[in-house]
């Protein structure tokens, strides 16, 4: 997965948590011992790597504003699920160079989409395309059926998805 930095996004057509509300984002980042801190619409998001509206990530908590796309949300947050507790403290601003942690938080970050009221995966990987990720198969939703096996049994051999690839809440 890569995200094509000379691609504009359709910022028209992805889902807002301002749409989504931060209440149900609140509680699944909960389960994992997260917390999302709702920014003012005028400030800069912390530890935002993207910057503008993107979430950012410090420590355990995920930075977002009314105007951050659901998409990102997730993305950063499963940045921090993917990585043990431990690890979790160091991070600021950008989690890991590690491709198989990547491709796991981009797999993880669509199955959690499912969990949010509203959202589901094929929302969710539509956004993904609109904002400019970019999979070898084309789309998130070609990459995710046919490409990513290895970010699924990755994700499985840290306890983090089911043998049905559903979310564990280990933490």
């Amino acid at each position: 997965m890569l995200h094509d930095t000379h691609r504009v996004p359709d910022e028209t057509s992805v889902m807002r948590l301002a749409t989504l509300g931060f209440d149900a984002p609140t509680a699944l980042l909960g389960r994992y011992g997260l917390q999302l801190e709702r920014v003012a619409p005028d400030q800069a998001i912390p530890g935002s790597y993207w910057g503008e509206s993107e979430a950012g990530i410090i420590g355990t908590t995920v930075y977002a504003r009314d105007d951050t796309p659901v998409h990102s949300l997730l993305h950063e947050a499963g940045h921090l699920i993917v990585l043990p507790p431990e690890r979790r403290a160091e991070v600021h601003t950008d989690a890991t160079d590690s491709i198989d942690e990547e491709d796991a938080t981009c797999y993880l970050q669509i199955v959690l989409a499912d969990l949010l009221p509203g959202v589901g995966r094929a929302r969710l990987q539509a956004d993904m395309d609109a904002w400019g990720y970019s999979f070898r198969l084309g789309s998130a939703r070609a990459w995710f059926e046919e490409d990513a096996a290895n970010a699924r049994e990755w994700l499985q051999q840290q306890g983090l998805l089911d043998t049905q690839g559903l979310p564990l809440f280990p933490h």
